[in-house]
């Protein structure tokens, strides 16, 4: 069938949006229509080229749409049913699935850029991000490429599920392991730093410090349950001098659209003994060096983590995050500041590099 897609050619170009043809779903596959996705930091970082990846690519791997075809031998959705989609799908089985690390899965379902496509574009396969592509009206995944929804769950909302939503929860509340009382900083107040202050507070925080340069940002993360809202790490550690001095922040969270390993630093300095660091933010890949007292680093019994999708379970976190949802305890609407449509894509992303935006997100029902 014909369907549209967002498609970079190049690196340093601009999405282009054009028809495509898509394959019908095969063994284990499913088609879904495509009703919303966010645009994420991560799908920009193939643009300029700080996460290699195969060009050209269909992007997009944050979205919520309806089954629309399923192929022999699905069993877990049919046609009709809402589904968030996924881009580290588990296997349940493999070392690392039953070590309770299934974000990391050594079996992850799709080829990852390396073999067959349902895209295709100007005569040629294009890989999808993630092996979703849901910068399209519609794409063929793997059926275990989505966690099935209720209905009445609004698309848009979902779609944050499949990465900023879950990304910034996890980097609290499983990778940062915040207790209540703890005191945590959250660096970078976008769609997944606010996500990381959400699940701060619902883990039950007491000082939770957001910092980031645009106003904007900071006035909304206090509406997320930050605490204190300042503009710089200096500042930030000011703050945690004076209500904790020598304790700072059990917490550091590092969610910068564009990571930067020279200033991870200061970042680890604004934890105290026993403290842990997690980096969301993607470094650009030729960056091989990181400025940092690794003196006072060990003997503060300090901790630096990275993160993949949050180290959640999707499974178990997705059904978990729309619960809280339903009863007021997570805040998702609230996430998408503006809504566009997919002829709007470079628009959007030129609202994120501006700071006008937490989240974008592109609504693809026509």
């Amino acid at each position: 069938m014909s369907t549209r897609a967002a498609i970079l050619w190049g690196t340093g170009q601009k999405w282009s949006v054009e028809e495509v043809s898509l394959a019908d779903p095969g063994p284990g596959q499913v088609r879904v229509k495509v009703h919303a996705t966010g645009l994420c930091h991560s799908d920009d970082h193939a643009v300029t080229g700080d996460m290699p990846v195969p060009l050209p690519l269909v992007g997009g791997h944050e979205g919520a749409g309806v089954v629309e075809a399923v192929g022999p031998g699905v069993t877990r959705v049919e046609p009709g049913d809402h589904v968030v989609l996924i881009f580290q799908p588990p296997c349940g089985y493999c070392r690392n699935c039953a070590r309770r690390r299934s974000n990391l899965c050594l079996n992850t379902a799709g080829t990852k850029y390396g073999g067959t496509t349902p895209f295709t574009a100007r005569g040629q396969s294009v890989p999808a991000t993630g092996d979703l592509g849901t910068f399209a009206d519609a794409t063929v995944v793997s059926e275990r490429c989505m966690v099935k929804i209720d209905k009445d769950v609004p698309f848009a909302a979902a779609s944050l599920l499949g990465c900023a939503v879950t990304t910034g929860w996890g980097a609290a509340v499983y990778l940062g392991e915040v207790e209540p009382g703890d005191n945590v900083v959250v660096i970078g107040s976008g769609g997944v730093g606010v996500n990381s202050v959400q699940g701060a507070r619902n883990a039950g925080a007491d000082v939770i410090v957001a910092v980031d340069p645009v106003e904007f940002k900071r006035e909304r993360a206090l509406t997320f349950g930050a605490t204190h809202a300042v503009a710089s790490v200096e500042e930030a550690k000011q703050v945690l001098s004076e209500l904790a001095p020598g304790r700072l922040a059990d917490v550091a969270i590092l969610s910068v659209g564009v990571g930067d390993s020279s200033a991870l630093g200061p970042i680890v300095d604004l934890t105290g003994p026993a403290g842990t660091t997690v980096v969301t933010s993607v470094t650009p890949i030729a960056s091989n060096t990181v400025d940092l007292n690794l003196f006072l680093f060990t003997m503060g019994q300090k901790t630096l983590r990275g993160n993949v999708y949050g180290g959640v379970n999707v499974h178990r976190d997705i059904p978990l995050l729309l619960d809280l949802y339903r009863r007021g305890h997570l805040m998702l609407d609230e996430l998408i500041t503006r809504t566009y449509t997919l002829d709007q894509i470079n628009e959007g992303y030129a609202d994120m590099h501006a700071g006008r935006n937490l989240r974008g997100v592109v609504l693809l029902d026509g």
